[in-house]
Parts: C-alpha cells; structure tokens; sequence
C-alpha cells in the first residue's frame, strides 16, 4: 500500500462508448432497453441511451487498484449513490479523497465523486479498502 495521509486525491477518467456498452452486458448479462434500444429510452426521464451503472462504478474499481490506494487493494465495502445518468459518448472523472487510514492494518476509507465533463456528479459515496502487500 503506498504511505497514504487524510485528504490525499487521486483521479481517473474514462470516455464511454457503445462498445464499452456492449461488452459490458456480454460479461454481466444487462441488456435492460435504456442502455440498447433508444425508441424505449427516449420515453424515459433520461430521454436517450444511458450506460451501465456497472461501467460508472468500474472506474472506482481501477482507481482504487491502479492508482490509489494502488495495486493489491480491494474494497471491504462500498456505499454510494447514482445522482444523474451517464450517456455513451460521456466523458467522466472519478476522484478518490482519503478520509481515514487505520494505524496498525493497511485499511482505508475514501470519499469518491464521479463527475461528467459538463460537472456534474453523476455518483457520490465512500468505500473501505484493504491492501494486501504481495508478502
């Protein structure tokens, strides 16, 4: 686990396409229509094709493997909530805030946003993380 201190920031983004769309629901078996048939989603609230929530929440899991905490970690838990649609086509940034690191285990709890490239959160919440150190 790299040494990590209360409020430290780290960040990763990701443009969404169909394909990303696609190959998501061949690994998890989500074809809902509002991410494939856009007569369906064009009558919804989001009034076009949305992505996978899956898609949004697999930036978190890169963030906290690739980059901070780093490689070897896993979530313990996680609790966050959608606050606006994501498109095919959208651009977002996930930033990970350290809030607490435990003093005698390699445990972390961070603050997550995702944003949009218009600004806004489209995912709030927090996790726990454990890092196992491959000795």
């Amino acid at each position: 686990m790299m040494d990590l201190t209360v409020g430290q920031k780290a960040t990763r983004s990701i443009t969404l396409t169909a394909n990303h769309v696609e190959q998501f629901a061949e690994m998890s078996g989500d074809r809902n229509p509002l991410h494939f048939d856009e007569e369906f989603a064009a009558k919804t609230r989001f009034g076009k094709l949305v992505v996978q929530g899956g898609l949004t929440t697999g930036l978190l899991h890169a963030l906290v493997a690739m980059d901070m905490p780093g490689p070897g970690t896993v979530f313990l838990s996680q609790n966050w909530k959608f606050t606006a649609p994501v498109f095919i086509g959208d651009t977002i940034t996930a930033e990970a805030v350290v809030e607490s690191v435990h003093e005698s285990k390699p445990v972390s709890q961070l603050k997550f946003d995702v944003r949009r490239q218009d600004g806004e959160i489209v995912l709030k919440g927090e996790a726990w993380c454990y890092t196992f150190s491959g000795d």
